[in-house]
């Protein structure tokens, strides 16, 4: 099988793992080296799904020893099997970083053999990259379950980022689709590159000190494939934010890639919706202050398909509105549905040099036609200064649902009529009459 077979193979199997992120490390170019890391993000490219993704994105090996039911690359399937040497993939990196192809690795993995040995292949691209290519670009290696303590941390000395792939979110349910894994062999190293993180940045390092993990680390849930309710979701990717200090909790709504009696009987189309209302509740989780059992609770388990999670959260919460802009708190003004992080931060600002009107909160960038029934302004009509949650809800869903469309789906355009005969806006000029000879 030559290169160019191997990396459609195994490029294409590396599409489902949503767990990539090409910022949150800043690598300047080593002297005389390739490459950089940037914190502002690099380039982007699509995927053949869809998928926004900006680095050479494969998979080191999709021959795994493991059947799990969710997996394409699972032992039973009979599907090409790839795998990469070593050297393959770092010349692979090296020649495309120069083409200008992409600035970047995100390297993964089934498990050949063994964890270690697996991880061990890995660890080796990452390293030669960094160390005898003097490569300076954004890597984000996976961290195979299993795998020794040494692999672990020498995994962190050369990669931006690693990630180690829940899947499923509860360990009765991931033992059930995947018998010969476990919770603990995930968590032990999601703990243990946490603690080098945490003993790294508490210490004192000069300028030559190799970084650990500048970027972190990141997970991947598959939604929809068990039953866990988005309660139990967000709870569990709670606990990574404040135990194991996650950048980032991706989720991927469950693809039927496998025919298995296991999982559910997909008969519509996956669950984006319930996946992209995960992302907003995320949101709120990391960047307006919500904890998960705000958002959700014993007696509202799922979120809400028609309504956003703040919106939703506002509505059970009617004691709390309407609030005045003028002298609210920072972080209630955060809990006004339709107001943003920057447009708070502004309006705090703001309000002391003047009052704030209508016409300044769409400069803020406020959605107002959210917003105006939960906030106390002079120009917000009186009938509309209080609403119940039963009067409200209409009118914040009032609108068509929208439709996820297939990234391939032909459009049906409608048929045109067919066009007039052309008719020339100058007419032709008769002929000239022909000359008498008499003259």
């Amino acid at each position: 099988m030559d290169l160019r077979e191997k990396l459609n193979i195994l490029g294409d199997a590396a599409k489902y793992d949503v767990s990539c992120s090409s910022s949150g490390s800043s690598r300047g170019a080593p002297k005389g080296g390739l490459g950089s890391g940037c914190s502002a993000g690099i380039c982007h490219t699509w995927s053949a799904d869809g998928r926004c993704i900006s680095l050479l994105k494969v998979l080191f090996s999709n021959a795994c020893k493991y059947d799990c039911a969710y997996c394409i690359n699972r032992r039973s399937n009979d599907i090409p099997r790839a795998t990469f040497t070593p050297r393959e993939l770092i010349d692979l990196t090296l020649e495309f970083y120069r083409r200008n192809y992409i600035e970047g690795l995100f390297l993964s993995s089934a498990v050949v053999g063994s964890p270690d040995n697996t991880m061990e292949k890995l660890v080796y691209v990452a390293k030669e990259l960094r160390t005898v290519h003097r490569f300076g670009g954004y890597i984000h290696l996976k961290a195979i379950p299993g795998a020794s303590s040494r692999l672990l941390y020498e995994a962190g000395l050369y990669a931006d980022r690693s990630s180690v792939n829940v899947e499923i979110p509860s360990d009765r349910q991931l033992q059930y689709l995947a018998p010969e894994k476990n919770y603990e062999s995930i968590f032990r190293p999601m703990n243990f590159l946490a603690e080098r993180k945490l003993e790294y940045s508490a210490g004192k390092h000069s300028r030559y000190t190799p970084k650990f993990l500048p970027a972190g680390q990141s997970t991947q849930m598959i939604v929809g494939a068990s039953g866990e309710s988005d309660l139990q979701i967000l709870r569990l990717s709670a606990g990574f934010y404040n135990q194991q200090r996650m950048k980032r909790v991706y989720f991927s709504g469950y693809i039927p890639v496998n025919a298995d009696k296991r999982l559910p009987a997909l008969t519509t189309k996956p669950p984006l919706l319930r996946e992209h209302r995960l992302y907003q509740a995320d949101w709120l989780m990391r960047f307006y202050h919500f904890g998960h059992e705000e958002i959700l609770d014993e007696s509202n388990p799922n979120l809400d398909p028609d309504l956003d999670p703040k919106a939703m959260w506002a509505l059970r919460h009617p004691e709390f509105f309407p609030i005045d802009l003028q002298t609210a708190d920072y972080e209630m003004i955060l809990r006004v549905p339709g107001i943003g992080v920057k447009s708070a931060q502004l309006i705090v600002s703001g309000r002391r040099f003047c009052k704030i009107r209508l016409e300044q909160l769409k400069k803020m960038g406020v959605v107002l036609k959210r917003a105006k029934y939960f906030i106390y302004n002079p120009d917000v009509p009186a009938n509309l200064r209080r609403l119940y949650p039963e009067m409200l809800r209409p009118l914040l869903i009032a609108r068509p649902k929208p439709a996820q469309l297939d990234f391939f789906s032909q459009l049906q355009m409608p048929a045109l009529p067919a066009p007039a005969p052309y008719k020339p806006a100058i007419q032709a000029l008769p002929a000239p009459a022909p000359l008498s000879s008499a003259g």
